[in-house]
């Protein structure tokens, strides 16, 4: 090869870099898409769209909230994961990913390997309810009549596969109940037979009982929260009801696919961190039972790999893998 052509390549390699660095450090100069594996309304969504909005005042940039439904979140997760690593395609990914991935760890995509974590920014609550007609008014009186009527208690969720469901069987693993699962397609159909006496308890999203739950309709036990849910201060949390390490909320946050600059990651997360805790965003988020739950990329990578591991063991205790 001659030195001609040697230069020729070597001054190439070095445009190359110095593009892919102004790329770098002009990023965002278009508009950003972020994916929703949600239909719209829903918490996933919500989070976006609130989010998307302050992060795009402090970018300088648009940021398009695209709904992808179907599979659990799993075609949503799947599109971002093939998607180019330059920083316009993201993902809300949350504990949705997780759990499928515990019941079927046979996707084609992995949630740890595939992308790269931007920030943790807030989870939707979930809580433990019952029928009043049950007649427990705490987490210990529900405990003591499940061991006392093993098999009779039945527990709605909101699918097979989805935090409430696992909520119950790490209940039932933790307490050594013998509760019964019976799934529903979503919250409202589960809180449908909740109210007429059909099932007995319930792990619930937050907002989608608590109008129940202020009426009188429905028994709240506990917040399966770290801390206290804004939408329903004055409820214990598992925790503080006698389960300790029992946390079970919906979380959300902002993933890049696997390979995305680490100064774009950066940039992204300072961004929605920013915007998670701004009074506005948590204003808007409070009433659907959403709270911030911030942390940066490597914090939020370590979080992805222990709710992998995590749910991975109950579902296998379970027998819930596929």
């Amino acid at each position: 090869m001659g030195v001609i052509r040697i230069l020729s390549i070597a001054a190439m390699i070095v445009a190359a870099g110095v593009s892919a660095a102004r790329a770098q450090s002009d990023y965002p100069n278009k508009p950003v898409h972020l994916i929703v594996g949600f239909i719209p309304g829903s918490s996933a969504d919500i989070t976006a769209r609130v989010l998307g909005n302050r992060m795009s005042q402090l970018l300088g940039q648009q940021i398009v909230v695209e709904n992808k439904p179907g599979a659990g979140s799993s075609l949503a997760a799947e599109y971002v994961a093939r998607s180019p690593k330059d920083g316009y395609t993201l993902f809300v990914g949350s504990s949705a990913n997780i759990t499928n991935a515990a019941i079927n760890p046979k996707l084609s995509f992995d949630m740890v390997k595939d992308f790269a974590p931007i920030a943790l920014v807030n989870s939707a609550a979930v809580i433990l309810v019952a029928n009043p007609s049950v007649g427990v008014s705490s987490l210990k009186e529900l405990i003591e009549l499940a061991k006392n009527k093993p098999g009779e208690i039945n527990y709605a969720s909101t699918g097979v596969g989805t935090a409430p469901h696992l909520s119950g069987e790490l209940l039932n693993m933790r307490a050594g109940l013998k509760l019964v699962h019976v799934p529903y397609q979503g919250s409202p159909q589960a809180a449908t037979d909740l109210l007429a006496g059909r099932v007995q308890i319930m792990f619930s999203p937050a907002s989608a009982v608590v109008a129940q739950v202020e009426s009188g309709k429905l028994k709240v036990l506990a917040s399966a929260t770290a801390q206290r849910t804004g939408i329903l201060p004055n409820v214990p949390t598992m925790a503080e009801a006698g389960m300790p390490d029992f946390v079970t909320s919906i979380w959300f946050g902002l993933m890049a696919p696997a390979g995305t600059p680490r100064e774009i990651v950066d940039k992204l997360a300072r961004a929605a961190i920013e915007a998670a805790k701004s009074p506005e965003v948590i204003t808007s988020w409070r009433p659907q039972g959403i709270d911030p739950m911030i942390a940066g990329p490597d914090q939020f990578a370590k979080f992805v790999s222990q709710e992998v591991t995590r749910w991975g063991e109950v579902a296998s205790a379970a027998g819930l893998k596929k």
